[in-house]
């Protein structure tokens, strides 16, 4: 196939997030001039994890591009969860901030759901507070999951048709795969969920309209695993000496697929642009 072909087929993350960001920019251009309101976001990292901070400066370059005031609270691994908490109760009581992140994975003895409820549910950025997860369960999509907000906006700037299509999400993270099938359900798809118990994944994905992979696996879906024109979302990613890797192998998939995102440049930059959009929203909803 020629890269021409190949190229046709790539939903390019990159692109779509410059558009959600101008969308976003624009947003916040305009809330400034109507009310005075500068959007917010509090970043809160505790440790030292290096992928950790690289995930936020990059959340809080974007915040650059688009106007947004961002402010990070690094914290040592330390941390006690009371401590953590008492941060973010002091972040909930503030104006000026209409966003708050904790940035994922917390050191080891800290409660990452007691931390995420201790979020205002209204300055749940990252979607992830059990209020706004019920919400999405029931319809009334918020604050819901960066990465699956992500994947819906790919889907409909690329026109795919989701109503009564099979779509198979392989992984069943709180992050990714849960409100992913939730979003999609909502939009009147048919959804299997598969993970690590799951017996025979090849029989799942073979069937896939729409094929969406969060497992952290190196190519764990090959080419023989998918059906031909479906519609691929690979949101895995393994580092490998200095190389990054999906959860599909690209090169071989790419022939079948109608569509499909590449690792990286695909689904990570769509993930930030969407934080941006939840941190206008959260300055949008104050009085």
């Amino acid at each position: 196939m020629s890269d021409e072909g190949i190229d046709s087929k790539i939903i390019d993350g990159r692109k779509l997030a410059k558009k959600l960001e101008a969308e976003v920019k624009k947003g916040v251009e305009e809330l400034k001039l109507d009310r005075g309101i500068t959007p917010g976001l509090a970043t809160i990292l505790v440790g030292e994890d290096p992928a950790s901070k690289m995930y936020v400066r990059l959340k809080h370059k974007a915040c650059e591009r688009v106007g947004i005031y961002a402010e990070d609270i690094l914290l040592p691994e330390t941390t006690t969860q009371e401590e953590l908490i008492e941060h973010i109760n002091t972040l909930n009581s503030r104006d000026d901030i209409h966003g708050i992140l904790v940035q994922l994975p917390l050191p080891e003895g800290i409660n990452e759901q007691a931390v995420m409820l201790s979020i205002d549910p209204s300055k749940d950025a990252d979607g992830f507070h059990p209020y706004n997860m019920g919400q999405l369960l029931i319809g009334n999509e918020g604050f819901v999951p960066c990465t699956p907000k992500g994947v819906l906006r790919a889907l409909e700037e690329y026109g795919v048709e989701i109503q009564g299509k099979h779509a198979v999400i392989v992984g069943h993270s709180n992050v990714v795969g849960k409100p992913m099938a939730a979003i999609l359900v909502n939009r009147n798809a048919t959804v299997s969920i598969c993970h690590v118990y799951t017996d025979d994944l090849k029989k799942f994905t073979m069937d896939a309209d729409i094929l969406i992979v969060a497992t952290g696996v190196k190519h764990l879906i090959k080419a023989d695993m998918v059906k031909e024109g479906s519609v691929i979302f690979d949101v895995g990613i393994t580092e490998e000496e200095g190389n990054v890797y999906g959860d599909v192998d690209f090169d071989n998939v790419v022939k079948k697929a109608s569509l499909i995102t590449p690792v990286p440049g695909g689904v990570g930059p769509m993930t930030i642009s969407i934080l941006m959009q939840h941190v206008l929203m959260g300055a949008k909803n104050t009085n």
